[in-house]
């Protein structure tokens, strides 16, 4: 990662491997600031494996997905490139389509290392609204690409009603956020619109439940409607089997985490690279059907999610209800730069609540 990792690190501390600052510089074993935006995390035989966006200056996908490698969670190894960008022209994944928020699972009937991540294909800005699959046999790759693909072509979600399938006479005329345009989308108007080639598929993480079983949560619907879908035993496809929640809401940045029989959701509104506040929401199956929250979000900063978007939720192994909150500063005029926020996230009374906290490591669990 020498190449793509220009960051450095100029006033090193040792005190910065044994606590999290979030916002601050991150370095890596060599000293390099981390550079694995959008990301999330795998633990996998006592190592947390990072997997996240290689950022340059720019936005597009110029090296492929990073991966690091750590025992503690504050130091982190460089393992290199888990997936590469391809210098095929025809290729999907060529050097300067978009690449966005990697997330990887492993398959203990395949013993594969099962990676799943946003793709738009170059040249087309955000219009391909796609997901992508890539394998590997080995936590640290190198991932092979696999396909891409908008979920669940031909298939209506769990809880959509009979009567929304036909379309509404008009219904392509309405003004958008007029109140007979929000009532269109809740009752299935971009549903309908996409039914056939299958769902957008943009923001996404990965989820596997107790049970072995995988699921796909992502923003459909030019971001108004999030997804959940439900993956196959192999992790590889869909089921078929997927719902909305919160239709026109524009939810994108979804996070998620199990805590006493309830699942939570974390995301974020949708304003471009500039943050906003953060919304959560529960549900006792991971199907739903899912109740809106608050803001997770508690104190100064909380109206912008202290500046940061959410990625993902960590579990830390070994330590019972101890989940971390990841997220991200974005930094469009230099991508590279953008900052780390690890805070932790506890439920209090049914609602997750997130503090900042300048400096905290993982007593704050104990």
């Amino acid at each position: 990662m020498k190449k793509f990792s220009l960051l450095l690190l100029t006033l090193w501390s040792p005190a910065l491997f044994a606590q999290f600052t979030p916002g601050e510089i991150w370095p890596d074993n060599n000293g390099r600031h981390i550079n694995a935006h959008g990301g999330g995390i795998l633990y996998r035989n006592g190592t947390y494996y990072w997997y996240g966006e290689i950022k340059g200056t720019h936005s597009t996908a110029e090296v492929g997905v990073s991966v690091y490698s750590s025992k503690d969670l504050y130091s982190w190894k460089d393992e290199g490139v888990a997936l590469q960008v391809s210098g095929d022209p025809a290729s999907e994944i060529t050097k300067g389509c978009v690449i966005e928020r990697p997330k990887v699972i492993y398959n203990t009937k395949t013993k594969k290392y099962v990676m799943w991540f946003h793709l738009e294909l170059k040249g087309q800005g955000y219009n391909a609204a796609r997901t992508a699959l890539a394998v590997s046999d080995s936590p640290t790759g190198p991932f092979e690409y696999q396909k891409s693909l908008r979920p669940n072509p031909g298939i209506w979600p769990q809880n959509f009603r009979e009567e929304w399938k036909k379309p509404v006479p008009g219904e392509d005329t309405l003004k958008w956020w007029t109140p007979g345009w929000y009532k269109a989308v809740k009752e299935g108007l971009f549903v309908r619109r996409d039914l056939k080639g299958g769902q957008m598929a943009r923001d996404m993480t990965l989820y596997v439940d107790d049970d072995g079983t995988a699921y796909h949560i992502y923003s459909a619907e030019d971001n108004l409607t999030l997804n959940i879908a439900e993956l196959s035993s192999d992790y590889q496809r869909f089921t078929g089997k997927y719902i909305t929640l919160a239709p026109a809401g524009h939810n994108e940045a979804p996070a998620v985490f199990k805590q006493d029989g309830w699942y939570y959701l974390i995301t974020s509104g949708c304003t471009g690279w500039d943050p906003n506040a953060a919304r959560s929401f529960r549900a006792r199956s991971v199907l739903g059907p899912w109740e809106a929250l608050k803001n997770p979000c508690v104190g100064e900063g909380a109206g912008l999610t202290f500046h940061s978007q959410s990625t993902f939720i960590l579990p830390v192994a070994g330590k019972k209800n101890a989940f971390i909150f990841m997220a991200d500063r974005w930094k469009p005029r230099n991508h590279i730069d953008g900052r780390y926020i690890w805070l932790p996230v506890k439920v209090v009374n049914g609602q997750p609540v997130i503090e900042w906290k300048d400096k905290w490591d993982l007593s704050v669990f104990d």
